[in-house]
């Protein structure tokens, strides 16, 4: 027995470590590896899913209400106190006027019954079975929805995470070189050259660029937490983003994306108030429906067995068999206006989302044109950029030249420092935003079906 308690510690043991192993193993992700993870195995991935499934056994369920539908009953009864029924008195023999207490039947009885139910014609059921239709495709548009939707959080974190990165990259290198610069302004300011001011100066410079280095170590952690959400992955397992971002702004300089046209009854936003729209259609045919009559049949088959004992099971147990098929028709004859009010309700509705319909397709189409607007000027505004930060570059070398010989003062160093600090985060934020507004505008002329393989 201790032998076996130690197999099974063992085996516990191992098992608890190889989940430890499996937290702590980093993994590795480009941005298309991220997107395919994700939309694997992000949460809203997962649910959008199983909407779709629940949506199949809706569907089943609806069509499923006009197939057969057997039924079974058993039904057992021990009188404990029969019930006593008078009868006239002349019926035993007795005299006129008076009643003789009498008790039918057997003390315990057992009944077993099948009903067999199908219906034959309903409206609603028919407006049922065409509506399966649309309601499945509600949630498999949803899914492509939120398909589209988590690939762009998904890139939206990844490029923060590049972003969050590179800032601290930057702010590590700055502040080497404000370091150097500082421990050769000292040196120059011990040696009588230049004032105090110019090392306080630096000094302040260093105590910022510290304090956002701090910062921009701290977001990375956070990109990376909010990247792992999206992605579906635990925020304890260590995940590390494979690209830069000046690589993947390169890949997602695409001028051609800006001539691509689609249809707008392809673009899924669209493609959702459509089923809203059959779906409020399908529902003024629902209440229609219901001024028609119904018809159903049935056949029952039982049997009932009778005894002073519990003898049901016994040889010589007799059973009583009966049967019964009927029909069963309803004919809604007078409301009091209750059908047209209704109905009448779901006609505006159906109105309504008409011209939501409307309203979504021009939408789209003014979307369209904005995205196509903003992932321009996001490739204007990201060469403008590297342009920009070369030259506050250059201007910060000539400065430092400048300073280092006595020939500016150390606020403009300062002056032409900070312009360079601004420069490169600018340079970090127009690449990051030639991504994201590329996923906005991909999203939006994205023509993509719902399939299992998706």
């Amino acid at each position: 027995m201790k032998k076996i308690f130690f197999i099974i510690f063992l085996q516990l043991a191992a098992f608890a470590q190889a989940q430890e192993e499996n937290a702590t193993t980093q993994k590795s992700f480009t941005l298309e590896e991220a997107i395919e993870y994700g939309l694997q195995n992000s949460y809203n991935s997962e649910i959008a899913q199983q909407d779709v499934a629940i949506a199949l056994k809706q569907k089943w369920e609806i069509i499923a209400q006009g197939l057969p539908q057997i039924s079974g009953n058993a039904e057992y009864r021990n009188n404990l106190k029969q019930p006593v029924t008078l009868i006239p008195g002349e019926i035993a023999g007795g005299d006129p006027g008076t009643f003789v207490p009498v008790t039918f039947g057997t003390k315990q009885n057992l009944t077993a019954t099948t009903t067999w139910n199908q219906l034959i014609f309903d409206g609603s059921y028919i407006v049922g079975v065409q509506s399966a239709k649309t309601l499945l495709q509600i949630s498999e548009n949803a899914k492509v929805k939120t398909d589209l939707s988590v690939k762009e959080a998904i890139t939206n974190a990844y490029g923060n995470v590049l972003l969050a990165r590179e800032s601290v990259e930057i702010a590590k290198r700055n502040l080497e070189t404000i370091e150097k610069n500082l421990n050769d302004t000292r040196v120059t300011y011990e040696n009588g050259l230049i004032e105090e001011e110019a090392v306080e100066q630096l000094e302040m410079t260093l105590l910022g660029l510290q304090t956002s280095l701090n910062n921009a170590e701290r977001m990375e952690v956070i990109a990376y937490d909010m990247l792992k959400v999206s992605m579906g992955i635990p925020v304890v397992t260590p995940i590390i983003a494979v690209n830069n971002l000046e690589q993947l702004s390169t890949e997602y300089f695409d001028l051609q994306l800006l001539n691509k046209e689609i249809p707008v009854e392809e673009n899924i936003d669209y493609r959702i108030a459509k089923d809203q729209s059959n779906q409020a259609e399908i529902l003024v045919k629902l209440e229609k429906s219901k001024a028609l009559p119904t018809l159903s049949a049935f056949v029952n088959y039982g049997a009932q067995a009778n005894s002073e004992t519990f003898s049901f099971f016994s040889n010589n147990q007799v059973y009583y068999d009966q049967s019964v098929l009927g029909l069963s028709l309803n004919v809604p004859i007078f409301s009091s206006g209750l059908r047209s009010a209704r109905t009448a309700q779901k006609k505006i509705q159906y109105e309504q989302s008409l011209v939501q319909l409307e309203l979504t397709k021009n939408q789209v189409e003014l979307n369209i044109q904005s995205a196509k607007n903003d992932y321009k000027f996001s490739l204007e505004n990201y060469a403008n950029k590297e342009k920009s930060l070369d030259l506050a570059s250059r201007i910060e070398n000539k400065n430092q030249i400048k300073f280092l010989e006595g020939l500016s003062s150390s606020f403009e160093l300062s002056e032409a420092q900070q312009q360079l600090y601004r420069a490169q985060q600018d340079y970090l934020q127009a690449m990051l935003e030639v991504i994201t507004s590329k996923i906005d505008l991909e999203n939006l002329l994205d023509t993509t079906k719902y399939s299992k393989e998706n």
